[in-house]
């Protein structure tokens, strides 16, 4: 891009996003989450390696929970790697597991937010579940946003795996398999998800162009909005952020199908 189209960029955008936050609607989301994606495709795009494009992406996730605490979000839900993820080449999976528990590290080192780990963590290395522990139990009892970091996450292990915790609770009480059946509910079953307690996402944003669900919070997201934005992750600006927050706020949610 030439200098001339940067150097105006730099002095329009903070105007345009500062009209964008003095225009917000009341009615903004309580909880967002975010798919992070795309990071791999812009290393290829700037002529660098997959890693590089990690340790961007990840350098991005901090200015990403600031837009929301300037908002007032009380809630975000980080995926950053998936179970299938999990299945990549070791000479990629190391590094990108060793770049997330870093950014997660200085995210509780910050102690502006509270972190909690959701997703499949007995899948993880011990190092890296136990860092991911530490952080959790580091940000505790700060008074701040919360922040849910998904890693390794799948929604269809979540929904097993709160069926499985359902089970192995009544197994206990001494529920029969033929009480359990007839009481069961969605509540029971919310009950036991990664999120148990916390509200549902009202919006959920993907970067990178992609128009899928991916199996991010299969169960939560089943009334929430949708916002695709073509940047990758470590292109997403303040900018991309507020409109997704304009678009969710204009838009009239209609909760049944």
């Amino acid at each position: 891009m030439a200098d001339w189209k940067r150097g105006l960029r730099r002095v329009l955008y903070p105007a345009y996003e500062a009209r964008l936050v003095r225009r917000l609607p009341e009615n903004l989301p309580q909880h967002v989450g975010v798919m992070l994606d795309g990071n791999r495709r812009w290393a290829k795009a700037v002529g660098r390696d997959t890693a590089h494009g990690h340790r961007a992406g990840a350098a991005n996730i901090e200015p990403l929970l600031g837009w929301c605490d300037e908002i007032g979000i009380e809630v975000v839900t980080l995926w950053l790697l998936s179970t299938d993820n999990l299945n990549r080449p070791a000479r990629e999976l190391e590094p990108l597991l060793e770049i997330i528990a870093d950014a997660v590290d200085s995210l509780a080192d910050q102690r502006r937010w509270r972190l909690h780990p959701v997703g499949a963590l007995d899948l993880l290395p011990a190092a890296t579940a136990e860092r991911l522990k530490a952080a959790e139990e580091a940000t505790r009892d700060v008074d701040g946003m919360l922040v849910n970091v998904a890693v390794p996450y799948g929604g269809r292990r979540e929904i097993a795996d709160a069926v499985r915790s359902l089970l192995l609770e009544h197994a206990e009480r001494g529920t029969s398999l033929e009480d359990l059946a007839a009481q069961i509910d969605v509540d029971m079953i919310g009950d036991h998800l990664y999120t148990k307690g916390q509200p549902d996402p009202d919006l959920v944003i993907r970067t990178s162009g992609e128009q899928r669900l991916g199996g991010f919070l299969l169960w939560q997201s089943a009334r929430s909005e949708y916002y695709f934005c073509e940047a990758y992750w470590p292109d997403f600006r303040r900018v991309d952020f507020l409109r997704a927050i304009r678009a969710y706020a204009l838009r009239e949610r209609r909760y049944g199908a």
